[in-house]
This record gives C-alpha cells, structure tokens and sequence, in this order.
C-alpha cells in the first residue's frame, strides 16, 4: 500500500496500477484508504493541496493513469472542538500505537448529527488523549467502525504511522474479523459465502442494498453455529469491511438479522436495542512489533438472553 517518510510530516503513497486507470482519484483514495475516511474528506484534502500526482497538485476530478504517483501527506489535525468526556470503557488491549476496545451495544462510534456527545470518541479522547490525527477533528484514531446498535471490538490509532499501518491491513483483508449474529429463518447451507457488491440504496441514501451501480466490492463467508428452527445462530467472517456489510448480505439472502430495525423485521423472535450482531474476534499485525495479535470479547448479555429464550422456548 503505502511508504511513511519525512519525520514531521507522514506521507502515505500509492502507484497507480492499471485496472484503476481512468478512476477518479478522489473514489480512488477514498477506497484505498477503506478504513472510515470520507470521499468529502479527501476532496478538502485535495483542495488543500495535501494531495498530488506524480509531484502535482490536482483536483478532486482528476482521472488516474497507469503509474501515476499519488501522495497524502495529512494536514496536521485543527484543534478538536470535541469535548473529552470520562465514559466507561471497556479496554480489552492498550499500548503506544493502538488501543482495541469492546463497544457496547447503542454507543455510537464518533459525532454525527443528532449525535454530538456521548460517543467513543469522546470517551477515547478522555482516556488516551493522544490519537492518530488522519481522520481529522471528528473522528480521532477511528480506523474502522462498527454500527451504533452492534457491540464488540474495535479497534484505534494513537499516532498516524499506526494509523497507516492498521488501514493498509484492512484494504489488504489481513485483519481477522469474525462476528456472532442471531438471523431470521432456517439456514439452508451449514456455511456458505456471499458475494455481493454494496452500495447506496438509491431510493433512501442513508441506506445501502446489493447493487452493481457506484458500489463496492463485499465478500461475508458464514458458518452455522446453531439452530433453532425459525432462526439460526451464525459465525461470520469479513473479508471486506463495508458499511452495513452483515446486515446487508444477510437481508440480501433472506435471513435479516434478529432486531435489526432497518434491514429486518419485527415478527416472530425480537431483540430490544439493536440488531443480534457482535464483533467477537478481531486480530491484526501490531504496527510496531509486526507481531500478530488477537482478541475476543465475550457475546453481551443482550445475546445471551436471546439464545437462552430461544433454547428454552
């Protein structure tokens, strides 16, 4: 992916190959770089002249060509506005470069509308008070993301090599994610994969659905865990990291997840606050050490309970 050079100011780099010739390199950056950055993000980055090609400034519409030499060098973060709020975390691993923690279930990752304050960012910035600057202001050290209303680890940079580091892990699906969801239906396969482009829903945009326009690659391989007639309890791998990735393959297939209240539905088995999805094991290459590390956080409670009616019923 990327070459970090000059001491004060991290440059992250790419060549351009040829199946991306012609790609806008503003859509480019924002699916290299995968891990929770925003196509806005990276045209006022652009605008700012933080990026060039081949040792050019640009603009945000410019068409890539084979060997092209694209450069980030990341402004230096503007002073948050954010307010550092001392929230519980659970803190699973810490160290000088990142810090993985397991989100409960109706925490929202970072600021948004209608969602000014009480999020992980806030507490994070609370407890750390050095984080990766790459994502600007509003989310600090946030590399990937998991949804408001889905619990379990998640992980965050302290400083921007880390940061480079654990996002090149993700473009290149070298992190181990593996999840636990509760689904609507019968599983007809004991495991299977689903291969299905994701993007948005061009009837409500702040939904995504399976469709080959303006979309992007996603790949979810699922394993059955257990069943219990008109539900399954499923393990679930991420190749792919895409937003409402699980939510929108199981939906896709005809099993919508337990609870979930935009992609599934509200008859027979229900779950209060949220959809029956759990980040269990997350894994990575530390990006100091280049050791391999691991971490599981047990399913909430919330979950628990589910599988325990649907055992006992």
């Amino acid at each position: 992916m990327n070459n970090l050079d000059s001491p004060d100011k991290a440059a992250i780099t790419w060549t351009v190959q040829a199946e991306d010739a012609k790609v806008r390199i503003d859509k480019y950056i924002t699916e290299a770089w995968e891990a929770d950055i925003s196509r806005s993000q990276v045209q006022l980055w652009i605008e700012g002249g933080h990026i060039t090609v081949n040792g050019r400034q640009i603009k945000a519409n410019y068409k890539l060509s084979a060997g092209d030499e694209i450069a980030v060098r990341v402004p230096e973060p503007e002073a948050a506005e954010l307010t550092p709020e001392d929230i519980p975390l659970d803190v699973v691993y810490e160290d000088a470069d990142v810090i993985v923690v397991n989100k409960p279930r109706g925490m929202v990752v970072h600021p948004a509308a209608g969602h000014p304050s009480g999020t992980l960012v806030n507490a994070l910035m609370y407890h750390c008070k050095d984080l990766s600057g790459i994502n600007g202001e509003i989310r600090p050290g946030i590399v990937h993301r998991i949804d408001k209303d889905t619990s379990g680890l998640l992980m965050a940079a302290k400083n921007d090599a880390s940061h480079a580091s654990l996002a090149g892990q993700l473009k290149e699906h070298s992190v181990t994610r593996r999840y636990f969801a509760v689904v609507h239906g019968n599983m007809a396969h004991d495991e299977g994969t689903v291969d299905a482009p994701i993007g948005r829903d061009p009837h409500d945009r702040k939904l995504y659905t399976v469709t080959e326009r303006n979309s992007k690659t996603a790949v979810t391989h699922f394993q059955v865990v257990e069943r219990f007639g008109d539900s399954t309890l499923l393990e679930l791998k991420l190749e792919t990291g895409r937003t409402h990735q699980i939510r929108v393959h199981m939906k896709f297939i005809g099993h919508p997840l337990v609870g979930d209240p935009v992609y599934g539905r509200s008859k027979g088995v229900s779950m209060e606050g949220g959809q029956a999805l759990h980040a269990a094991v997350l894994g990575f290459i530390h990006p100091s050490s280049g050791e391999y590390l691991e971490f599981t956080a047990p399913l909430p409670e919330d979950m628990e309970d589910l599988l325990h009616r649907l055992r006992t019923r």
